[in-house]
């Protein structure tokens, strides 16, 4: 192994060590305790009934987070481009963990009386501020990760191999990336007349996930 090969391989582990430690910091800011241990019993019920929303945020952390880390097995290279796509990355999830929350939480306190939660949005321009927050942020790390994938294959082209992972992951990546920004459309094209039950449309829009199996098996069959 070069010595430049060496020290590439250094910073990748000292950026990937970073990026590991941030997305966990995320998930500690989503504690369902928070900073103190509950003092009554009702006080832990109370704690208790925000796992669901804390279970859901963490599995979208830790769909980013795992994101990155794939894009880590395409990409062994430690360059500029890779190192600030990967620090916009962490900044984007410092900022997305306030607006997750505050959705999955009102969610399923919405859902039923025992998933209680501090934050209970009561108008239309509540909503669509939550709505609108959260799109974006959901939007620009999916986008952000098409980056690195789009990255990580003009690498390959470059060196000779096969891009057609990082391809994958690229078309993979803008689902999210197309669906946050649908959300965030429908947010503003509602008015703030709409009837109540019209603002959990922006929310439902992310069932679309469900397309990602159909759209990547027809990638594959198309391009092998």
């Amino acid at each position: 192994m070069s010595l430049v090969e060496r020290r590439e391989g250094i910073e990748a582990g000292r950026l990937d060590m970073f990026v590991d430690s941030a997305f966990a910091l995320t998930l500690t800011l989503l504690l369902i305790g928070g900073d103190a241990v509950p003092d009554s019993a009702s006080r832990l019920l109370q704690v208790l009934g925000g796992i669901p929303a804390f279970a859901a945020c963490f599995v979208q952390i830790a769909m980013f987070w795992h994101g990155h880390v794939r894009w880590r097995h395409r990409c062994l290279r430690s360059d500029g481009v890779g190192r600030w796509l990967s620090l916009l990355l962490v900044f984007l999830a410092l900022i997305f963990v306030y607006p997750l929350h505050m959705v999955f939480a009102s969610l399923f306190s919405g859902i039923s009386p025992w998933f209680s939660s501090a934050f209970q949005p009561h108008y239309a321009a509540d909503m669509r501020t939550l709505f609108v927050c959260y799109g974006l942020s959901f939007a620009c790390m999916g986008g952000t990760l098409v980056l690195l994938f789009r990255h990580a294959a003009r690498l390959a082209v470059r060196d000779g191999f096969n891009p057609l992972d990082a391809r994958r992951e690229m078309v993979l990546w803008s689902i999210p990336t197309v669906i946050g920004l649908l959300s965030v459309l429908i947010s503003l094209i509602l008015p703030l007349s709409a009837p109540g039950g019209w603002w959990g449309l922006p929310g439902f829009v992310y069932f679309l996930m469900a397309l990602t199996g159909p759209i990547m098996r027809r990638f594959r069959r198309k391009y092998g």
